[in-house]
């Protein structure tokens, strides 16, 4: 605030500084008027403080000479002065406006030193721990599926379709989950999907034990609540997150995904070999009420709700959001217009094709294939799964210094899907070349280490393309992505049926080619929804 106070105070008119002009007064009046009156005069003042260095006093300076008044010069320029002062002035002034900015751009830093942690940081990690819980109760069945089926009989294609259920909710609810998300907020709509789905899964024993169609209710009414939460997040994310956090946020809430996996994954041998199967189910099914408390007191559907989030945080997030006023209305015609939205919809169908099979038969590959039993299979799945969640937040560090530095969010976008889907077409096509489990192991880590830069490609671009509609594009591509579950799950029991695993990864490797080409040739990473 110098800076201000600063040309106040020069410019104060001092009662003895008119003196100045008058002879009758004598110099040592002029003498009398200050140090500013000597360098030149109200007028100086007033035009170095405009910024002006060209500055000719109004008044000759008159010194002193053993403090006789006799004389107009001292012997020194009575320009000089004046331009001197003038010219030091302006240098404080725009050292003091430089200042000045500074601390204006460091308030939210101060902010967060002094001990408050970035509320949207904390929303994102919220939703972390959602996505967590949300691929815990995904993966536990793949693991429960081999005691489960050696209990109750189930051939392949049974196993298919068990694993398939699930997706059929998971279908019902991606486009209404955005509208709803995008008409009524993300909160309500995440916290009704984790309690929804948290409940089917701790039923999933009981309809299991009462028979096969019970248990295909109950797997996709767990679907019915996994389905909104995508387009939730990425509706609370569009006004929690300035674009310029946006691939990280993005890469950390799904690397909740991944570490979930990791978590099911190597919990869920432990606790069946020491409980039994159904153990799982109560167990990963219970954690969901201990987040749903802490959502439904922390968390707000945008800042703007938020009463306690600071000033500074708030001005940050608005003054870089795109999101909008919460829309009324879907405009359905414009959207399926666009070229871009339709490269989002096929490239998600072709990148989860690849994805869902690995997360749902996985388990089965390494037991059938590599010959691991249940304990092994378990936690050698967790490597995969491990890399993916590392590779994400590596992926979107990347891709947001990226447009940091002045890459266009177009060529970021396909860059990094790019890697998203020939890193993983690559590695599988390694799979039948390989002899040992460890090298089979370790192309299926390289597979879902790339995979996860989609990330920040595809996944990053419903917020860019539409911020207003983040929540309805992402239905509308997943819905894709869970057809290609449906059927590719469903498919995957059928050729093992009459058919190898080579035969399986190379339908995934065409897809992810077909995938490159439609995302590289129509994707954009600007705004084209309003």
């Amino acid at each position: 605030m110098l800076v201000h106070l600063l040309p106040l105070s020069c410019a104060r008119p001092r009662p003895a500084a008119a003196a100045c002009s008058s002879s009758r007064n004598g110099p040592s009046s002029c003498a009398d008027s200050g140090p500013w009156a000597r360098a030149g005069g109200r007028g100086a003042r007033r035009r170095a403080m405009r910024g002006r260095t060209d500055v000719e006093p109004e008044t000759p300076r008159r010194g002193r000479r053993g403090g006789s008044g006799g004389g107009d010069d001292d012997g020194h320029d009575p320009h000089g002065a004046g331009s001197g002062g003038a010219a030091l002035l302006e240098t404080v002034r725009r050292l003091l406006l430089a200042r000045e900015e500074a601390d204006a751009e460091g308030d939210e830093k101060e902010e967060e030193e002094q001990g408050q942690f970035p509320k949207r940081w904390a929303i994102v990690f919220l939703c972390f721990s959602a996505f967590l819980l949300c691929n815990m109760d995904r993966v536990n069945m793949s693991i429960a599926i081999l005691p489960m089926s050696a209990e109750f009989g189930w051939n392949p294609q049974t196993v298919g379709l068990i694993q398939s259920s699930f997706f059929w909710g998971y279908l019902l609810t991606q486009i209404a989950g955005g509208i709803w998300a995008d008409t009524v907020g993300g909160k309500t709509v995440l916290g009704f999907g984790v309690v929804w789905w948290s409940i089917a899964t701790a039923l999933t024993p009981i309809a299991a034990k009462l028979g096969l169609p019970f248990l295909l209710v109950v797997r996709a009414f767990m679907g019915i609540g996994e389905g909104v939460a995508m387009p939730a997040m990425n509706n609370i994310l569009s006004k929690w997150v300035p674009v310029s956090e946006r691939s990280r946020s993005l890469a950390l809430v799904y690397s909740g995904m991944y570490l979930g996996s990791v978590t099911g994954l190597a919990f869920s041998p432990l606790l069946i070999h020491k409980y039994g199967w159904p153990s799982v189910f109560y167990t990963f099914g219970s954690l969901g009420a201990v987040w749903f408390t802490t959502w439904a007191t922390k968390a707000y559907s945008s800042p703007l709700e938020d009463p306690g989030i600071s000033a500074a945080e708030k001005k940050l997030i608005t003054s870089q959001s795109t999101a909008g006023e919460p829309v009324k209305t879907i405009p359905w015609k414009l959207i399926l217009s666009k070229p871009p939205v339709w490269a989002l919809i096929v490239s998600h169908f072709c990148h989860n094709w690849g994805t869902f099979i690995l997360l749902t038969w996985m388990p089965t590959y390494y037991n059938q294939v590599l010959k691991f039993d249940l304990m092994e299979s378990g936690l050698l799945c967790v490597l995969p799964w491990f890399t993916m969640a590392v590779s994400a937040n590596v992926g979107g560090w990347i891709a947001d210094t990226l447009v940091s530095r002045g890459v266009s969010v177009t060529t970021v976008r396909k860059i990094m899907q790019s890697i998203g889907f020939l890193g993983p077409a690559f590695f599988l096509t390694q799979l039948s070349h390989v002899n040992s489990p460890a090298m089979a192991v370790l192309c299926m880590a390289c597979s879902q280490g790339t995979d996860a830069f989609s990330q920040s490609g595809l996944y990053s671009n419903h917020q860019d393309i539409g911020p207003r509609y983040a929540g309805v594009l992402l239905g509308l591509s997943n819905t894709a992505g869970v057809l290609a579950g449906v059927f590719g799950t469903a498919a995957t029991g059928y050729i093992l049926q009459h058919g190898s695993w080579d035969n399986v990864f190379e339908v995934s490797v065409v897809l992810y080619l077909v995938g490159t080409l439609v995302w590289n040739v129509f994707s954009t990473g600007e705004k084209i929804l309003d």
